[in-house]
């Protein structure tokens, strides 16, 4: 059944447990390395698939990696990494993430949903508290990388993690075409007014090679993301082409870096994720 939740009292209950859990939500930071924030200006550009991507990428690496699905209303994370189990509690009474493997751990409100077709319908108040909840109350232990999957847009969501996260870095996903780009200078502005780094900008579905004639196709165009990266003066981190394999392993809940290991998606998500690596 789906819940609406957000009340007054429950608000106001929110935001007081949100004060108290200050120590713990620094606690856990301070065990984490790195803090990045995956943005995107609008929907539809490939923002999960590349956290999903580059998550796995940095811990195909050897590095101890967390991905923190904060897209409340539509957390795709776990079933695009095949993980169908609820969140149990680990041997200190938090929640423990699920594991993808050795390396990889993952939290997402899906994760704590009976019905994994349920609507989360709250209001700016409850989202905080679920994304403060998902730092402080989840045994995260020691990380190299915290990558969070922030939903599109400028709203509630990204806005908790800026002040919740204060060295955190975005990393902001964008294709080539100008209707995307004009939403990305919106998130650009604003990492800026929140005084939050931007680590770099990814230009996805940049470009396409037919599988059949091996003809190179722009249905999106190429090169918008570089230049927009180029006037913005942030670095620009790299170009992921267009491969229709990485929505079909997504939908299988299957890794496409391991079912296509030689492919040029998966070259390009390694070079990023070598980049990421640097900061450690």
């Amino acid at each position: 059944m789906t819940q609406i939740m957000g009340s007054p009292d429950e608000a106001s209950k929110g935001q007081a447990s949100g004060v108290d859990k200050d120590e713990e939500v620094k606690a856990s930071l301070n065990r984490i390395k790195h803090k990045l924030v995956i943005m995107s200006g609008k929907g539809g550009v490939g923002k999960t698939s590349t956290s999903v991507n580059l998550a796995i990428a940095l811990a195909r690496q050897g590095r101890k990696v967390g991905l923190m699905d904060v897209d409340l209303h539509g957390p795709d994370v776990p079933r695009v990494l095949g993980l169908t189990a609820m969140l149990g509690l680990s041997a200190n009474q938090k929640l423990d993430p699920l594991h993808y493997n050795d390396y990889l751990k993952v939290v997402s409100i899906e994760s704590l949903m009976a019905s994994k077709d349920d609507a989360v319908i709250w209001r700016g108040p409850m989202k905080y508290s679920a994304i403060r909840q998902f730092i402080s109350d989840v045994d995260w232990g020691d990380l190299d990388f915290l990558l969070i999957d922030s939903p599109p847009g400028t709203g509630d969501e990204p806005l908790t993690v800026a002040q919740t996260i204060p060295d955190a870095k975005a990393v902001i996903v964008t294709t080539p075409q100008e209707v995307s780009l004009a939403d990305v200078r919106k998130s650009i502005s604003f990492c800026h007014t929140l005084k939050m780094e931007i680590f770099g900008l990814v230009e996805n579905m940049s470009g396409f090679v037919c599988p059949h004639c091996g003809e190179g196709v722009d249905i999106f165009g190429v090169g918008g993301g570089e230049k927009t990266a180029r006037e913005a003066r942030i670095d620009f981190l790299g170009r992921i082409p267009l491969d229709p394999n990485v929505v079909t392993c997504g939908d299988g809940g299957k890794s496409y870096q391991e079912a296509f290991p030689e492919s040029p998606v998966t070259r390009a998500y390694e070079a990023i994720a070598a980049k990421i690596g640097k900061l450690t």
